[in-house]
């Protein structure tokens, strides 16, 4: 029988407020999935705006360090680039749980 440790994520989920600390606390880089017309209706400052289907075809040229928290519009796409990320040997990933969607639920601002 497989233990609970194997079924594990290989990234953490976190929510909108634990996000916004670890980023103002530095060292993390944000990384948006999403599409360039959600892109352009708003972001997280700072973010780097990389596609889904960019990185999933170029994971190891574009992502160059550790210590990433993914973002998409729900958590969804954003956690399947967690999973490419830790394929490739990425360490130190997060998953913004809800998306820009939570993040502006928190009233925390997006850029545009």
């Amino acid at each position: 029988m497989a233990s609970q440790e194997e079924f594990r994520d290989p990234f953490e989920r976190i929510n909108a407020e634990t996000a916004k600390k670890l980023i103002e606390d530095g060292g993390l880089v944000v990384v948006d999935v999403r599409e360039l017309a959600e892109w352009m209706q708003g972001h997280i400052s700072g973010a780097l705006h990389i596609p889904l289907g960019t990185l999933m075809n170029r994971p190891r040229e574009l992502l160059q360090q550790d210590g990433i928290i993914f973002v998409c519009a729900e958590g969804i796409r954003s956690a399947v680039a967690c999973e490419v990320a830790a394929a490739i040997g990425k360490t130190q990933l997060y998953n913004l749980e809800g998306g820009t969607k939570a993040w502006l639920k928190e009233g925390y601002p997006l850029a545009r």
